[in-house]
């Protein structure tokens, strides 16, 4: 089946003076690719990725070319036009994305830049854009473990942090306690899972565990050292030594070190001990 606002692998069954016609395995439908994007020395029976929109006579046709998003995704994206039908988005492809009245928060103008959710209007059939992007949030029961790694796109900044729209999906937040370099709205940012919470929003780190983990025994390693007992430790010390001052790993504890002292936090004397720059 050919999927409007979808990337698909489709196979050359026609050329014409003007194209190529291309067809999927499962299904008979064609959609015409206009033959300036159709690659050089294509054959019939190729197969290659397209995406397939509508064209300006409402016709379904395929395109090479990659839109800034497809049907699913959110996105921040430019008003080229305003009529009496709605408002005209720059999506990267020669016809614009309409956002009809009706799915306006606001009225939207002409250059502003604004979030929508794309979709296909199954009344019409076409593929559109809607501002009201808050209902298509949280529909689906979030399935992810601390730690997993996710994609973020930031669309709001609070007084604690970023709201982000997660996997396209869900709501989700990033504390500003947990940024550790500079991110901007409209950014699409990788980011990990801390926790779910019970009204399912989701609450992000830029750091993975094993980030979080190091710095945490970073900390436990300078508080070590503080402390007026504090027994003289060096990368040549015990594996089993590490383990039952720092409760971790010596591997851990020699990179822990490394950061630090990286970051002129210790200071290695010469028979290798560590202590406090």
């Amino acid at each position: 089946m050919i999927e409007l606002g979808k990337y698909q692998n489709m196979e050359v069954r026609r050329i014409v003076d003007f194209g190529a016609y291309m067809g999927r395995d499962d299904d008979s439908a064609e959609v015409l690719l206009p033959g300036r994007y159709l690659p050089e020395n294509s054959q019939v029976g190729d197969t290659f990725e397209v995406f397939v929109y509508k064209d300006s006579e409402d016709r379904p046709i395929a395109t090479t070319e990659r839109p800034y998003a497809i049907v699913g995704e959110f996105a921040f994206l430019s008003v080229n036009a305003v009529n009496d039908t709605g408002a005209f988005l720059d999506w990267g492809l020669p016809k614009d994305l309409l956002v009809p009245y009706s799915e306006q928060k606001v009225r939207m103008r002409r250059g502003g830049i604004y979030l929508v959710y794309i979709y296909v209007d199954h009344a019409t059939g076409r593929i559109v854009a809607s501002a009201k992007t808050e209902r298509f949030l949280g529909n689906v029961i979030p399935d992810y473990k601390p730690g997993q790694k996710v994609t973020a796109l930031v669309t709001e900044h609070t007084e604690i942090g970023y709201k982000v729209i997660v996997e396209n999906l869900h709501r989700g937040i990033i504390y500003s306690n947990e940024i550790y370099r500079p991110i901007e709205l409209e950014e699409t940012v990788t980011a990990f899972v801390k926790q779910v919470r019970d009204d399912g929003k989701i609450d992000l780190t830029l750091n993975d565990i094993a980030v979080r983990r190091q710095a945490a025994l970073a900390d436990r390693i300078l508080e070590f050292l503080d402390r007026p007992d504090a027994v003289p430790v060096s990368d040549k010390s015990s594996p089993e030594l590490i383990e039952m001052i720092f409760n971790c790993s010596k591997k851990d504890f020699k990179k822990a070190v490394g950061h630090l002292y990286r970051d002129r936090k210790i200071v290695i004397t010469g028979d290798g001990t560590i202590a406090k720059a």
